[in-house]
C-alpha cells in the first residue's frame, strides 16, 4: 500500500505523524488497497471544530472517501478511519 500524507496551513508534529502512522497501519492487512491518501487541513484558525481530515483509499475498481471536521486532528482521523473500515467490510461482504 502506498501512503501519502499532506498537511495544509500547518506543520504536523512528530507525535501527530506517529499517531497517523499507527492508524494507517490498520489498513496494511487489506491487500486490496492500492493507495491511501490523508489530507489534514486547518479550516478556520482560532475556532472550534477547525481540524479537517480527508481520507481517500483506492481499491481495484472502487474508491473510498471519508471527510470529517473535529476539534483535534486525532479525532478527525479516527472518524475517517472508522468510516473507511466500515466501507471496507461492507465491500468485502458484497464480494463474498
Amino acid at each position: 500500500m502506498d501512503f501519502k500524507l499532506q498537511t495544509i496551513r500547518f506543520n504536523a508534529t512528530e507525535k501527530l505523524v506517529a499517531y497517523i502512522d499507527k492508524k494507517m497501519a490498520k489498513f496494511e492487512k487489506h491487500a486490496e488497497i492500492q493507495t491511501c491518501e490523508l489530507t489534514l487541513k486547518v479550516v478556520k484558525p482560532e475556532t472550534a471544530h477547525n481540524k479537517e481530515a480527508s481520507l481517500h483509499l483506492t481499491l481495484p475498481g472502487k474508491t473510498i472517501h471519508a471527510e470529517k471536521v473535529a476539534d483535534t486532528f486525532e479525532e478527525a482521523v479516527d472518524l475517517c478511519v472508522d468510516i473507511a473500515r466500515r466501507e471496507l467490510s461492507e465491500n468485502k461482504e458484497n464480494r463474498g
